[in-house]
């Protein structure tokens, strides 16, 4: 699993049977701040993910990939590699709380 920032939408009105009514999601890997560790900064990369849970644009979400991502009963039937798990209420490193969902428009 991965933690990503919701960045935008992907609007599709023609796509496989078994994708119709979900959203997808532009969405940007975030890791640990390596020299203070008390940040999330982004990878720098971006994925398309489908939405299951109501996640929202900078929303921080769980994302999880390849064969994993058709685990869940939402997603079993689809030919996706992306899918959001979770919606993050915070982030804690060594102690230190680096993402609260309540205080924060995002790093």
């Amino acid at each position: 699993m991965f933690v990503a920032k919701v960045t935008g939408a992907v609007v599709s009105t023609q796509k496989v049977d078994a994708m119709v009514g979900y959203k997808l999601l532009v969405v940007e890997p975030y890791r640990i701040d390596a020299a203070g560790r008390n940040a999330l900064t982004t990878t720098g990369r971006t994925f398309i993910a489908v939405d299951t849970l109501g996640a929202g644009d900078g929303d921080f979400v769980l994302i999880t990939q390849g064969s994993s991502a058709r685990m869940t009963p939402e997603t079993k039937q689809m030919p996706i590699d992306t899918v959001v798990v979770g919606i993050v209420d915070q982030v804690h490193v060594d102690r230190a709380c680096v993402y609260a969902r309540e205080a924060s428009n995002g790093p």
